[in-house]
């Protein structure tokens, strides 16, 4: 246990990225409805999900087995957003195994030279493929790994690399209660872009809780993120100071920056059938807000889930301007209850 401690505040230590100043920031995006219904960072919620495994290993689950999880995105400006992954669990081994594939496509856009002459045209892209694998410890923990290969394009600029993520869960069936550690994002770049350095990448070491009402058919999460650094809101200190607003105090302690690690989700059992769930990130709202201006609904999220057996059908809504916002579609399918798997099943352990 100390030498796990003394790993991740190294680790912590060499990854103090503030704001956006990291490469790859689009793996901080959610990848499915129920994560971004739960406030787009939750790492502690049961649900036979495979799309939450896909952002905490530890929550790969054997009951996943075989489950295809798909999501579509409806971005801004027409920005296509793809996820797929797929769970599957090896018997002989006493492991299950997560591959998934999360695609950011950004459309075709114009090149141009400086003076402003078109050149040509470029389709922007960005995804990051991933295996992992998780086992349990007793009746009560969980603990799983992700490696990631990272690759991001822009025309002639282009960047790949690798990370890792480690997660472990603990669960109180009895006590409806779960409780959760991640690592997210340790890795590095191969190829840097040209004319720039090596960058961080968006480390993360988040904490999360997670529990159940006894008489009440709802549930409540608590996540933190970026838990090892203390300020973590990005300030343009140049657009403040151009439109007459305050710039906080870097080093001062306030209540709001301890806000900022916080994520607030909660999820409705509607019978066994339908969920609904609503999340709000803290961060996002103060980050997004402009000056004392009408914000809407910045930070707040939505999402309801019909589960009918052999298929669970999610739908998110997360706000991120006051006057608009984007939406996931998410299906899960267990294929082994679809299909007969046969001796193909049989000898690669399902």
């Amino acid at each position: 246990m100390l030498s796990i401690s003394f790993f991740i505040s190294t680790i912590a230590g060499q990854s103090q990225t503030l704001g956006g100043n990291a490469v790859f920031n689009f793996l901080k995006q959610s990848n499915t409805p129920q994560l971004t219904a739960l406030g787009g960072v939750n790492i502690s919620q049961l649900s036979n999900d495979a799309g939450l495994a896909f952002n905490n290993p530890a929550q790969l689950k054997a009951s996943m087995h075989t489950q295809l999880n798909a999501v579509f995105n409806l971005q801004y400006a027409g920005i296509k957003v793809y996820h797929s992954s797929f769970a599957f669990r090896n018997e002989k081994l006493n492991t299950n195994f997560l591959w998934g594939l999360h695609y950011f496509d950004y459309g075709n856009s114009t090149a141009t030279d400086a003076a402003g002459n078109i050149l040509g045209s470029f389709r922007p892209r960005d995804w990051v493929m991933q295996v992992g694998a998780s086992r349990s410890y007793g009746n009560r923990w969980n603990y799983g790994l992700h490696v990631k290969f990272i690759s991001s394009a822009y025309g002639i600029y282009r960047s790949n690399g690798m990370a890792a993520d480690v997660g472990l869960l603990y669960t109180d069936s009895a006590g409806l209660f779960s409780a959760a550690v991640l690592v997210k994002n340790m890795g590095t770049q191969f190829k840097t872009y040209p004319g720039a350095g090596a960058e961080d990448l968006p480390f993360d070491f988040q904490i999360g809780f997670t529990k159940r009402m006894y008489k009440a058919p709802f549930g409540i999460s608590l996540t933190g993120q970026r838990v090892h650094r203390f300020n973590i809101r990005y300030e343009d200190t140049l657009f403040n100071n151009e439109n007459g607003f305050p710039n906080a105090a870097s080093r001062k302690f306030t209540a709001g920056k301890l806000l900022d690690h916080l994520v607030l989700g909660t999820t409705v059992y509607m019978g066994d059938h339908v969920e609904i769930q609503a999340g709000y990130n803290f961060l996002r709202r103060r980050e997004l807000n402009i000056g004392n201006e009408g914000n809407g609904l910045n930070g707040f999220s939505l999402g309801v889930a019909a589960k009918l057996g052999k298929i669970d059908i999610r739908y998110a809504r997360a706000y991120y301007q006051s006057n608009t916002a984007f939406n996931q579609l998410g299906l899960n399918l267990t294929l082994n209850k679809y299909f007969s798997l046969g001796k193909f099943g049989q000898r690669i352990g399902w």
